[in-house]
């Protein structure tokens, strides 16, 4: 598979079944964030792979309401940082775009294995840090839930989230974010 090819079969699916999570296959999923672009190399990001069962059980205390459907997932991985590790230039902070850069290249990795790797806004990450022991001082950015998708719908979707695990959300055209040489041309 090719990163076109990847990055159109990558879906937000909700739908999970369990898939076997291996030491190697976090391996895997690290060394591609690792080669992310970052400001001056900094890698401000870092990643907590939870995969057992008792702690994936705690993590599920974490999810909002409409979330239900992520405790089917295989691994949950906490997306962390804080911007004193990457580049500060006046008042950009570039952490938060350089891990999503290599939160992307983890996604996409997993796409091209065949895995569903749905990052989701809906957690607390208080009791996320205070479950994976993540210090006060980082900011947790994401989750990101892995498992295989199932063709099988889950029973804990909206109705509004199973009609976007049958078609792909609509996506704005091109002409709403795009513009050649100056905003708004």
């Amino acid at each position: 598979m090719n990163v076109k090819q990847a990055i159109f079969e990558r879906r937000a699916y909700r739908s999970l079944e369990p898939v076997e999570i291996t030491k190697q296959l976090i391996y895997d999923l690290a060394e591609c964030t690792q080669l992310s672009a970052s400001c001056f190399n900094n890698q401000p990001w870092r990643y907590v792979f939870v995969y057992k069962s008792e702690v994936l059980k705690d993590m599920h205390k974490v999810l909002s309401s409409g979330n239900e459907w992520a405790r089917d997932a295989s691994m949950i991985i906490a997306v962390f940082s804080k911007k004193e590790l990457d580049c500060m230039i006046r008042d950009r902070e570039y952490y938060l775009f350089d891990i999503g850069m290599a939160t992307g290249f983890l996604i996409l990795r997993a796409t091209e294995l065949g895995l569903v790797a749905h990052p989701i806004a809906g957690y607390s990450p208080k009791k996320t840090r205070e479950i994976l022991g993540i210090p006060n001082d980082y900011n947790v950015i994401t989750l990101v839930i892995v498992g295989k998708h199932s063709k099988k719908i889950s029973t804990d979707l909206s109705e509004k989230q199973v009609e976007s695990e049958n078609m792909r959300p609509k996506r704005i055209s091109l002409d709403k974010f795009m513009y050649i040489n100056k905003y708004g041309e």
